[in-house]
């Protein structure tokens, strides 16, 4: 029996390959004559380099840029040849900001524009840009000042390019850019498909979580229309009803009208690197997974990709998760889900003995008769 495991990662506790391994060990311990292929996988969020490493021969550059806060810090992003990986969370992420720290008014994406504008200089003129996990709500305005454009208010005065001040833009100027635009390819790598600003737009749905309160919600979507109306004035590319364009508080959207850059779904583009359809079309069983089973897994992340192509080739999936809500395998046809929270005592548990979890999971596997269990 050949058996393909394509998982993404547990967010706070396994990285994907680390999932591939355990699950492996377990499998391999209950019957050695399984022969097991392993497809490490991302969706374009934070840890995607990590998943391309895996691949890609990749060149890992560290310069120092500034934070969400615009605080000094080492960032690295990676290369190949003329071709730019750049992965936002690595300046401009929520995880480099400690609790009491996280408010996206402000907050800046400005530092991922430096590591853009540095890895220009070095050469490259295809970039990448995975740009979830980020701590931001400015519409990619960070990213472009650190470019060369530059955001005024009404009275003349320069803004600094943080969520709070986009409602004050009055002007924005892209005349003296540090690159020449039509040198350099940027496709953005994104796992959602909300509009650039409205109820189901960067503010509304992401900002909350990055530290917003209700008040400052209507007023960073606020400054999301008034910056998409403006560009839109400007001949920029109208981001306003573009899906994706809410991406990591705007910088998707931003990254469109700023940089000529083209939104690409993250599976999408992690599937082709993998190979992920040859391996699937050759295999009897595929185990996906990721640390949480639940409403967004189908809106482009790695399950649901995985899934698509199975019932392409008529395959059986089963998923192994952290944790799993009730209802969302029949919607993917999954056939069996086991997780971590169901054979642990505690969350803390979950996370900490996450590995060994997995490997007895592996052991366990109903590989015949997988009837979903959730």
């Amino acid at each position: 029996m050949k058996i393909l495991i394509a998982p993404d990662k547990f967010k706070g506790s396994l990285t994907a390959q680390e999932v591939c391994a355990s699950l492996s060990k377990g499998l391999k311990t209950a019957n050695s004559n399984l022969e097991i292929i392993t497809r490490p996988m991302a969706d374009g969020g934070d840890g995607s380099l990590q998943v391309l490493a895996h691949y890609v021969d990749l060149k890992t550059i560290t310069v120092e840029v500034e934070d969400p806060l615009f605080r000094p810090i080492d960032a690295s992003y990676r290369m190949a040849g003329t071709t730019a990986y750049i992965e936002m969370a690595a300046a401009s992420g929520l995880a480099l900001l400690k609790e009491k720290e996280r408010n996206c008014m402000e907050t800046s994406s400005f530092g991922t524009g430096e590591l853009i504008l540095d890895a220009i200089q070095k050469g490259a003129t295809t970039i990448y840009l995975f740009i979830g996990g980020s701590a931001t709500n400015d519409g990619g305005m960070g990213i472009a000042s650190a470019l060369g454009w530059s955001f005024y208010g009404k009275n003349g005065e320069l803004l600094v390019p943080t969520g709070e001040n986009l409602v004050a833009i009055n002007r924005l100027d892209g005349e003296f850019l540090f690159y020449k635009k039509a040198k350099v390819n940027f496709k953005v790598i994104c796992d959602v498909n909300n509009p650039f600003y409205g109820k189901n737009g960067a503010a509304y749905v992401y900002a909350p979580q990055k530290g917003a309160s209700p008040k400052e919600v209507e007023m960073l979507d606020e400054g999301l229309q008034n910056l998409a109306n403006l560009l839109k004035t400007e001949g920029l590319t109208d981001i306003s009803t573009m899906a994706g364009a809410g991406a990591a508080g705007g910088v998707g959207g931003g990254a469109v009208a700023f940089l000529n850059a083209e939104l690409v779904a993250g599976i999408d583009t992690f599937m082709a690197i993998t190979q992920l359809e040859a391996a699937i079309k050759d295999c009897d069983l595929v185990i996906t997974g990721e640390g949480k089973l639940d409403a967004q897994t189908a809106q482009g992340k790695v399950i649901s990709g995985v899934c698509g192509l199975a019932k392409k080739y008529d395959k059986p999936v089963i998923a192994v998760c952290g944790a799993a809500e009730k209802g969302i395998s029949e919607q993917l046809g999954l056939q069996g889900v086991y997780t971590i929270l169901e054979n642990v005592d505690s969350i803390e548990e979950a996370f900490n003995d996450a590995a060994k979890v997995l490997e007895r999971i592996g052991e366990t596997l109903d590989l015949i008769n997988t009837k979903p269990k959730i």
